[in-house]
């Protein structure tokens, strides 16, 4: 158990509701009209996002595998069925592909790998339900064959306040496929503090539970993707380099960088969205700018907190959990103008107690929001007090 510990567990390797239509007497509606707002980019994978997949040559099937982990937190801990049966299936079309014979060979396998994914079976270490499934924590592989040392070392980085723990083991290369490992040193650096904290694993005690191997069954020929499946049965798939709403989804867990993220996806704005639909659906909110507290009001009404559902029928609905079995619901509707303008209107606030329901008095409060971003799985705005917000799209949520 010890040294499963140690490998981290890879082998070195809003509410869904029905709101019925409101009589239009009840509503007090703003039309928005900005004529020189920003134009909004539509990021499908087929056709969007297309420079940046061509400056990280991305293949349609490696999008398809890109396309599938955006939004699974965790590393795969918080996937859902369909999620794990979508990435899986990506997974083994990519495996029969085998883009680069003998990648053990090759030296597009060198350097530092991100980990993006993992299943997570019954033999997971301490470790890895410790450190890889939390999106805080940074996830590393290093890889280096072509030394005097071959080596490959686990990284998991807190923070660059706090530092890391490397967990490192020998490597030898048994064939195309496949890396034999023995791990053989480990240590905690702090930044606070100027020696090194030596992690408590008796390595040279462990003998044979020290090793295990790492088969590489995919390398993309750009070297920028890299499947693995370890003696334990885990399957890996790790990125050298991630797109804009890989980074997005990072830096919101890290809490670092963010706007600069922002800033660089809106900039590949470039096509007008297509009809209202495409901002319909079931909306987690993941990010805000907000600095300063608001009052619950607020972070209900204008969606600074929880889920959000846009139905066909012009209709919002924000929920926020504010207590296991408390939540408070705001209702009101919406109206879209031009490409990437709408404004809404909440004119309902109730606090739900597990069945019962029970209406607050409040005002009108109405707020214009406009669409920065985009796509399949992420929705940037910007709107109440110039904020800005990042929502993900829920996983199964219909337009």
């Amino acid at each position: 158990m010890a040294i499963e510990a140690a490998k981290l567990g890879f082998p070195c390797g809003f509410l869904n509701h029905t709101m019925s239509p409101r009589s239009s007497d009840q509503l007090r509606l703003k039309v928005v009209f900005e004529s020189n707002c920003r134009k909004l980019v539509c990021c499908r994978i087929s056709s969007s996002l297309v420079d940046e997949q061509q400056q990280l040559s991305v293949t349609e099937p490696e999008a398809v595998l890109i396309e599938g982990l955006i939004g699974i937190q965790g590393r795969g801990r918080s996937a859902s069925p369909q999620q794990l049966k979508d990435v899986e299936r990506a997974i083994r079309v990519l495996e029969d592909l085998q883009a680069v014979p003998d990648p053990t060979s090759s030296s597009l396998v060198e350097g530092s790998w991100q980990l993006m994914f993992t299943t997570r079976p019954g033999t997971a270490s301490p470790i890895q339900r410790t450190f890889v499934g939390v999106d805080k924590f940074s996830v590393f592989q290093e890889v280096y064959l072509k030394t005097d040392d071959p080596r490959v070392t686990n990284v998991v980085k807190f923070s660059d306040a706090v530092g890391e723990l490397r967990v490192e083991a020998a490597a030898t290369v048994k064939d195309g496929k496949r890396i034999l490992f023995q791990f053989d040193r480990a240590a905690f650096s702090f930044n606070f503090l100027p020696f090194k904290v030596p992690y408590p694993v008796p390595f040279r005690l462990l003998g044979d539970e020290a090793k295990g191997w790492l088969d590489i069954t995919y390398l993309s020929t750009s070297g920028n993707i890299r499947i693995s499946r370890g003696n334990k049965g885990t399957t890996f798939v790790l990125q050298k380099r991630t797109e804009p709403r890989q980074r997005l989804l990072s830096a919101i867990s890290t809490g670092t960088g963010i706007t600069e993220v922002i800033d660089e996806l809106i900039s590949l704005n470039q096509t007008e969205v297509n009809g209202e639909a495409e901002i319909l659906g079931d909306w987690q909110l993941l990010w805000s700018s907000q600095t300063e507290a608001e009052i619950w009001f607020d972070l209900v009404s204008y969606g600074l907190e929880g889920s959000q559902v846009l139905n066909k029928y012009k209709q919002v609905e924000n929920m926020v959990n504010i207590l296991p079995g408390i939540k408070i619901r705001a209702i009101g509707n919406f109206e879209t103008s031009g490409s990437n303008m709408y404004s809404v209107t909440m004119d309902f606030v109730s606090i739900l107690f597990g069945i019962f329901e029970l209406p607050v008095e409040t005002t009108i409060r109405r707020s214009n929001l406009e669409v920065l971003y985009l796509d399949s799985k992420i929705r940037i705005t910007r709107g109440f007090r110039n904020l800005l917000f990042v929502h993900l799209r829920i996983e199964g949520s219909k337009k």
